[in-house]
């Protein structure tokens, strides 16, 4: 199921789009659009607009793509063909996550092209804070899953993917402004404290099976 959903995905425009707006935005505002986020701008070697830019971005890329994930099977009836399989709804869960979660993670490797682009520019050559970019990116794999994860119970709440986006992209914002962000921050300066990566990974284990449990009890209705 895992590569069905990843397949879907690459066989359609949605993968292609997603990845392009997010690489074409992080692109543009790295090294084109004048501001704060500009690396030529600013004159240091450093490549913090890619991790401040990149959770704004994720609120609305990962909802995206997570509200089409219950919303085109229920509506069609296919929902109900594929809980009569011999599969639990737990492995259907984990597979749709993991699928559009690696998608994400797919669209952030090459963003690593901008760390050797600015190591390369700096003098002397090679003079970038690898510990903070190697924390922050830990930091934003750990966040695009958590904003993956709540999308994903988002979808879970109606038929309508439109519905499902504009719930999932409140639901990531306020909960990035009010819990998640500190703890980002924190693995954005470099320091990988257990405590930061334990609690992404608690939001995602709760948010997975808060989903669970409301797409079982919404098909059983």
């Amino acid at each position: 199921m895992y590569r069905k959903e990843l397949t879907y995905y690459f066989s359609t425009p949605i993968a292609y789009i997603v990845i392009g707006l997010y690489l074409l935005a992080i692109s543009l505002f790295l090294w084109v659009i004048p501001g704060q986020w500009n690396i030529i701008d600013s004159g240091y070697a450093q490549v913090d607009g890619l991790f401040q830019l990149s959770p704004w971005l994720f609120m609305l890329l990962c909802p995206a793509l997570t509200m089409r994930l219950f919303a085109e099977e229920r509506q069609s009836g296919i929902w109900d063909l594929i809980r009569t399989k011999p599969v639990s709804l737990t492995r259907i869960m984990l597979s749709k996550y993991f699928a559009a979660w690696t998608l994400v993670l797919i669209g952030l490797l090459p963003c690593i092209v901008h760390y050797f682009v600015v190591a390369y520019m700096a003098e002397p050559i090679g003079n970038l804070d690898s510990g903070a970019f190697l924390g922050s990116f830990i930091g934003l794999i750990l966040l695009s899953g958590t904003f993956m994860a709540i999308g994903l119970l988002c979808a879970t709440f109606s038929k309508s993917q439109i519905v499902c986006f504009i719930i999932g992209a409140l639901c990531c914002f306020v909960l990035y402004w009010t819990l998640l962000q500190d703890h980002y921050s924190s693995l954005s300066r470099g320091v990988l404290d257990l405590r930061d990566v334990v609690f992404f990974l608690l939001i995602i284990v709760l948010a997975l099976i808060a989903a669970t449990v409301t797409i079982d009890r919404l098909t059983r209705k």
